[in-house]
């Protein structure tokens, strides 16, 4: 990555701390963002601080999709990030409106100590709370001046009062026509208001006296009234990760008023309860949420059935994400067909739908009854470990979803001669628009493969295609890569290791966990496959495609 002539001389001003005092002060608004964006990238979390809390502008992105080779934000500076932002609520050379995070969480344990999603959560709604609690401590001292100074002035006239009536000299039972000037002289500088202030003070004041306890209740009860949180100075828009030990902090966030508010794009939730869920639907505002993505909990079919009718209620959900949540149609329960008919009018209220994930929910023979509901076609689906009959994919391959699928996963889903055909339809149908396909761990022997390559072929727009945990030999891999590279738009490539490489023992036609599970052959170099597969790159000069077996570290979202 090059860097620009500006970027270079902003990493070299912000390497110095010391010299901050001196720099800071004169900066044009103009060069706030790159000044930022370097002490980022050199792990400057005092310089972050200095400048976010002096922010001039009315918005401030930090986060989003990162380049090839960027890494996320170090968990310092973001925490000073978040404190720099309190401290600006009360600082007036900040402008900041709005904060927008949504992207910004990284790996947890990854290179540079990112924050990941939990504990960014977790800062967020610290954050929070205790900019609700400073504003009211704020409010708080402000109330207690505005008394004492009152206190004073109504001291100094009850003194002026006094002198005007006892002078040196003067019978107690003197002019009375004198008096009432004097009185009416010093009242004049009272206004209606001040006067009626006054009096309610001294009744305070002496109930308080008679009842210290009920006093101060009562005061505690008022100020809260009449302290409702304050205006909202900056909006906090993040992505928000929560789970069992999050969800009390997060509600407290999304509920509490103050000068901070959170507002949450993607909402991901983790073995947490369907009345949790309600409560976190509940108190997020109806606009702005994208998606939602719900794993490990068990909602059954029941508990997504009750979720739909709150989902309807965010217009602008483009994402539904529900992984390993007990989604079970193969069991033969009374009102099943009613179960699955509300399911569907639940899901033809997502008028704005445009990905959805199921992931391992057992629908086998029920992906019609689903699909076929929504009003608009899904450019997003993925259907891993469904268990998709070949009705399921006859479906699917004449759906109105095929022809605008982007990316598509049918992993872990066992496909065989009589379920080809409809994949070979759907890839067909789906050729021009297709980006990312997965078919790993399907059962693909060299036979199918021949089959399919000429379908894969003719996907036009595939930027990534996975194939692992696949029963394919080395000549099966050869034939796979020599159509890869007459892809142009192919990019990535994720093969399985060959039959070969493994260890004797392997059944005929073994699973994906059996692949997964089976050791490699010791003796064989874990190389020769690889350079096999790259001269076959290297003959066709397809420099830009790149081969890959490592299935934990792959990632198709790299080459967008």
């Amino acid at each position: 990555m090059v860097l620009s002539l500006v970027s270079l001389c902003a990493r070299e001003v912000v390497s110095d701390h010391s010299s901050s005092p001196c720099w800071l002060k004169w900066v044009p608004r103009e060069l706030f963002r790159p000044l930022l964006e370097a002490a980022f990238a050199s792990y400057r979390p005092l310089a972050v601080g200095e400048l976010v809390q002096r922010w001039p502008e009315r918005t401030l992105r930090v986060g989003g999709r990162r380049k090839q080779g960027q890494a996320a934000p170090s968990r310092l500076c973001i925490q000073a990030l978040l404190l720099a932002v309190v401290r600006g609520l009360s600082d007036q050379r900040c402008a900041l409106q709005i904060l927008d995070l949504c992207g910004l969480q990284g790996d947890e344990g990854g290179m540079g100590d990112p924050m990941g999603g939990w504990s960014l959560t977790v800062a967020l709604c610290t954050m929070v709370v205790q900019a609700r609690v400073g504003a009211k401590k704020t409010q708080r001292r402000e109330g207690d001046k505005e008394r004492k100074r009152f206190s004073d002035v109504e001291r100094e006239r009850d003194i002026k009062r006094e002198r005007g009536q006892w002078k040196k000299g003067k019978e107690p039972n003197g002019d009375e026509a004198s008096d009432e000037r004097e009185r009416g002289a010093l009242l004049d500088g009272l206004s209606e208001e001040e006067m009626v202030k006054g009096v309610r003070r001294r009744m305070e004041i002496e109930k308080k006296r008679e009842s210290p306890g009920e006093g101060l209740a009562c005061s505690k009860k008022e100020s809260e009234e009449k302290d409702p949180g304050g205006d909202v100075l900056v909006h906090v828009r993040a992505d928000l990760f929560v789970n069992a030990r999050s969800w009390e902090r997060v509600r407290a966030a999304l509920s509490t008023s103050g000068p901070l508010k959170l507002q949450c794009r993607y909402l991901r939730m983790e073995e947490i309860s369907v009345s949790s869920i309600r409560t976190l639907l509940d108190l997020l505002p109806h606009r702005g949420l994208l998606g939602i993505d719900v794993r490990y909990s068990s909602l059954g079919v029941a508990g997504f059935a009750e979720l739909l009718p709150l989902l309807s209620t965010f217009p602008a959900l483009k994402s539904l994400r529900l992984h390993y949540c007990n989604l079970d149609f193969r069991r033969d329960h009374p009102g099943q067909e009613d179960a699955l008919r509300g399911l569907s009018q639940g899901l033809a209220q997502l008028q704005e739908l445009r990905c959805l994930s199921l992931t391992a929910l057992r629908l086998p023979g029920q992906l019609r009854v689903l699909l076929s509901s929504l009003p608009q076609p899904l450019e997003i689906l993925e259907l891993p470990y469904l268990s998709l009959s070949p009705a399921d994919l006859a479906y699917l391959s004449c759906s109105h979803h095929a022809s605008k699928l982007q990316q598509l996963d049918l992993s872990e889903n066992r496909l065989d001669e009589s379920t080809l055909p409809s994949v070979r339809r759907l890839l067909s149908q789906a050729s021009s628009s297709l980006q990312h396909l997965s078919l790993s761990g399907c059962g693909l022997t060299d036979a199918l493969l021949v089959l399919l390559l000429p379908s894969l072929g003719g996907c036009c727009a595939l930027k990534s295609l996975a194939l692992a945990l696949n029963p394919l030999s080395i000549s099966g891999l050869t034939d796979l890569v020599r159509m890869a590279v007459r892809m142009p738009s192919l990019r990535q490539l994720l093969y399985p290791n060959p039959l070969e490489d493994y260890q004797p023992g392997l059944p005929d036609l073994p699973s994906s966990a059996q692949l997964l599970d089976w050791p490699l052959e010791e003796r064989t170099d874990i190389n020769t496959t690889s350079s096999l597969l790259n001269r076959v790159l290297i003959e066709s000069r397809r420099a830009d495609l790149f081969l890959t077996c490592d299935l934990l570290n792959y990632d198709k979202d790299l080459v967008d």
